[in-house]
């Protein structure tokens, strides 16, 4: 080459090297691309719970809260890390002498587990929308003027096998349905699965429960008209048939309350447009009740082809359910 044509190669060397190679010489392999990628989510660190139910008279603590008639329910509840902490919203049908549209109860809590143990440390919020004092003919104020309120709450349970379950619980607010009377209810409770295969024909998903607790109720302050709200006793006692998502529960419920005593703290406007101030919302009732419950990590019949955890071994359906009282 001559000298001029090697001057004039140089220049086209240096800037497309790969020309100037030899075409047998190894070219070195580029890097790979790195593609950023979010971590996975711990399917055990978020869940989910919900439901629906149809009762036939939504009974609160031995109160009819629906004026003895049906009533629908349901509830969204999300739990973090396993289940140790929730927060959840629920929604109760109900027909009340303060005539709110509905009940709403918020929830958020706690619920650690040592053994045999579980706890349940939380809060309740009892919301009424809508709602207005309910004024007789007499023209005194019957009701509160807002009836919100809420609740600390308590439980303690310890599976003694695999079939009993006992548990005490404990809720306390310092207004009383909005009258500024504190009140506190204590109850125990037992859970029992029957087994399978019990008298030689009882097939599986059979539980029967009860409680029996004690509420203590305070005196209500001048803004609402100074009276002392009666303490009663309150007791259930039932039996439950789960299949997949679904439980049939019938229950025995009733308290130790005088028709009088009733009247007193419901205000039933029954009761006080007769002139009785007596009434039957307290007394012995027998309460069916339909519900689906489902969760992200036990979906039954709703698993599609992923779910956000696997199925855990050995759960049982709460009879209560979250935030419902």
């Amino acid at each position: 080459m001559s000298p001029r044509l090697a001057l004039l190669a140089l220049p086209l060397a240096l800037a497309f090297p790969s020309v100037s190679r030899a075409a047998d010489a190894p070219v070195p392999k580029q890097a790979p691309t790195v593609v950023p990628t979010l971590p996975a989510v711990d399917p055990q660190m978020v869940s989910a719970a919900f439901g629906f139910r149809f009762v036939s008279d939504y009974n609160s603590r031995g109160i009819s809260q629906t004026n003895r008639h049906p009533g629908a329910q349901g509830y969204l509840e999300f739990q973090m890390l396993d289940g140790l902490f929730y927060a959840g919203i629920a929604g109760e049908q109900v027909d009340l002498p303060n005539r709110p549209t509905m009940e709403m109860d918020f929830s958020a809590g706690i619920r650690p587990t040592f053994g045999a143990w579980s706890f349940d440390l939380g809060y309740l919020f009892y919301n009424y929308p809508g709602e207005r004092a309910l004024i007789g003919p007499d023209g005194m104020i019957y009701t509160a003027n807002n009836a919100d309120y809420y609740e600390f709450v308590g439980k303690a349970a310890y599976a003694v096998n695999d079939a009993l379950t006992l548990g005490l619980n404990v809720y306390h607010s310092p207004s009383y349905f909005g009258t500024h009377a504190p009140g506190t209810y204590v109850s125990g409770i037992a859970k029992y699965t029957i087994p399978e295969g019990t008298f030689g024909v009882m097939p599986s998903g059979f539980l029967v429960s009860a409680e029996v607790g004690q509420y203590f109720l305070g005196t209500t302050k001048a803004s609402f008209g100074v009276f002392k709200l009666p303490d009663y006793t309150y007791g259930n006692v039932g039996i439950a048939y789960t299949v997949k998502n679904f439980t049939i529960d019938l229950r025995y419920h009733n308290t130790s309350m005088t028709k009088s005593e009733c009247g007193l703290i419901t205000a039933d406007p029954r009761s006080i447009l007769n002139g009785t101030f007596r009434s039957n919302w307290c007394g012995a009732a027998v309460v069916a009740t339909v519900s689906v419950d489902v969760t992200s990590k036990d979906p039954g019949i709703f698993a599609g082809q992923e779910t956000l955890a696997p199925s855990v071994p050995g759960r049982t359906s709460d009879a209560e359910g979250p935030a419902v009282r």
